[in-house]
């Protein structure tokens, strides 16, 4: 199955080249940087091997933030180490700039294409000395490849849905074989935890969701912004996807029938959507604006769309109400729902529709100590959100110091397992 897997992937390289290629046009991948997704003279080591090396790899943003302070707890255990980042999205490229830009022995690459020549290549360039893999990104050549060279290798916060357990049990054997190359598994939950034992993994504890160990970002609004917001019953309907926010703007209206001044701020998953929502703004007959870096709020918008990466703790530090999207969109029901725990630990209420599959475990904590709740229409959302308005952010607080000990202590029996195997 393997060679089977290996020939797949050599067969349908060039047509992965052209689709790169393709997408770098449109600015979906990184213009200078995409080569290093698909060629080996791109992947530019600057590896100083005086120093060990922790190459952690993870898809996009969600996986990225999730590792945040296990890499300053690794960091402060050990001396003289080096982080290499690999990530599939432009937008994780962007926001770990952001966040670890200044961060001297922190490099960013993209990840590249899952073939036998590149992965081998990859590894035979950076040669880390310790590997980790993040939530579900299992990718066979590197996996075998890293393997082969008796790298110790960690699957970090693993998800193994029942979707993605019923992929591999087609072929067992190969997938068995498959996930035996990692030493060691962290689950991210207890159905990730019973599917990898399935999978006859052999070292696995669970410890808990790492996501909740994220430390929030207490950035504010600029002092202009809230002067203009604190005239208004402002609420955020964040990470939504294409016909979520026609719901949220027919929510706005139901609200708009008790609150005149109320203010709903969008910020969709993909950002490349701005002006898709904006036009259907426009035909809700509401007032709309396009917020860019930098930008004010215009004093006539109602309908605000936030057009820049890794500014969600803003305005969840802001309003007490928010929507998490990829919840309301039936034909996604198998792939639903989008993390929300930086709006838990922030203090906020959280709303979402019944499709959140990804993340049911996490909204099922969440709804137990009634942080979150799930609501089925924009009538019920706008009842919800005209509900809370009434009460006081401060009321969440003993939850917001709850999920941060319960995430600290996350953190903490993870990296002491860790140092236990990388000493």
């Amino acid at each position: 199955m393997l060679k089977l897997y290996r020939w797949l992937t050599f067969f349908l390289l060039p047509l992965a080249l052209l689709i790169i290629f393709y997408r770098s046009i449109f600015n979906k991948e990184d213009r200078l940087r995409y080569k290093e997704k698909i060629f080996s003279s791109a992947f530019n080591s600057n590896r100083n091997y005086k120093k060990k090396l922790f190459w952690f790899h993870v898809a996009s943003v969600g996986e990225f933030l999730s590792i945040i302070p296990l890499l300053k707890e690794i960091d402060k255990s050990h001396k003289d180490v080096d982080f290499l980042i690999t990530s599939v999205t432009l937008s994780s490229s962007k926001l770990l700039e952001k966040k670890l830009g200044q961060n001297k022995n922190i490099t960013h690459r993209f990840f590249p294409l899952d073939t036998e020549a590149l992965s081998s290549s990859f590894i035979n360039i950076w040669k880390p000395d310790f590997v980790f893999f993040v939530d579900s990104e299992i990718w066979p050549n590197f996996l075998f490849k890293i393997k082969e060279r008796k790298i110790p290798l960690f699957l970090i916060n693993g998800r193994i849905t029942k979707k993605t357990f019923n992929r591999w049990k087609i072929f067992p054997n190969f997938a068995k074989k498959v996930f035996n190359n990692f030493d060691f598994c962290f689950p991210s939950s207890r159905e990730s935890e019973k599917n990898l034992r399935k999978l006859k993994v052999k070292n696995i504890n669970y410890i808990g969701n790492l996501k909740f160990s994220g430390k929030i970002n207490t950035e504010n609004l600029n002092e202009q912004d809230q002067k203009q917001l604190g005239k208004f019953k402002v609420w955020c309907a964040a990470s939504t996807h294409e016909g979520e926010e026609t719901i949220i703007l027919k929510t706005h209206a139901e609200i708009k029938k008790n609150y005149n001044n109320i203010f709903t701020i969008i910020i969709p998953r993909h950002i490349n959507r701005v002006n898709r929502i904006k036009y259907l703004s426009n035909k809700h007959n509401l007032n709309s604006q396009i917020l860019n870096d930098g930008d004010l709020i215009n004093s006539n918008t109602e309908i605000l769309i936030i057009n820049s990466f890794g500014v969600l703790s803003k305005y969840f530090n802001y309003c007490k109400t928010i929507f998490i999207g990829k919840s309301f969109i039936k034909k996604l029901k198998r792939v639903g729902g989008q993390n929300p725990i930086e709006a838990a630990k922030s203090g906020c209420k959280i709303f979402h529709g019944p499709y959140i599959y990804n993340f049911q475990e996490v909204y099922n904590f969440l709804e137990l100590h009634n942080i979150s709740e799930k609501i089925e229409d924009e009538k019920q959302l706008s009842e919800k959100i005209i509900e809370n308005f009434k009460n006081s952010k401060q009321i969440n607080q003993e939850r917001i110091d709850f999920l941060n000990i319960h995430g600290d202590e996350i953190l903490k029996r993870t990296v002491k397992e860790i140092n236990k195997m990388i000493q």
